[in-house]
């Protein structure tokens, strides 16, 4: 079983960038498709962006297209989401996830197929 941590959140203003990772432990992020997702008040969870076990293939929301990029370091047992060009929209819970799977290149942005969630990390951007 693995538990996942993220860290990197904070406050930003409207057009900074942010880091947040995610470190794995108990488990081995190579055998997973890794996702983000995130949680605005009163709002229900909402898909991120996805990278596959093999790290050749990303998928990203519409909203954050272009501004955010989602890598990998097995090394490391780390995944890591690179945000630039914040907006205020963007403020949230930015949870990681990881999804056991054989399959190198799959990648499901539907949150009820990640087995493990972290506990969360606080983004906040100001306009």
């Amino acid at each position: 079983q693995v538990q996942l941590v993220e860290s990197g959140g904070g406050l930003v203003q409207a057009g900074d960038s942010l880091r947040l990772s995610c470190a794995a432990s108990g488990g081995t992020v190579s055998r997973c498709t890794m996702g983000w997702f995130r949680q605005a008040p009163g709002k229900e969870r909402e898909f991120v962006g996805t990278i596959t076990r093999s790290g050749d293939n990303t998928y990203y929301s519409d909203s954050v297209k272009g501004r955010f990029t989602i890598s990998r370091d097995n090394a490391k047992n780390s995944v890591y989401l690179q945000m630039n060009s914040l907006k205020p929209e963007d403020t949230a819970v930015y949870y990681c996830a990881a999804y056991y799977t054989s399959n190198l290149n799959y990648a499901p942005m539907d949150r009820a197929k990640y087995d493990y969630w972290g506990q969360g990390t606080q983004v906040t951007v100001s306009s």
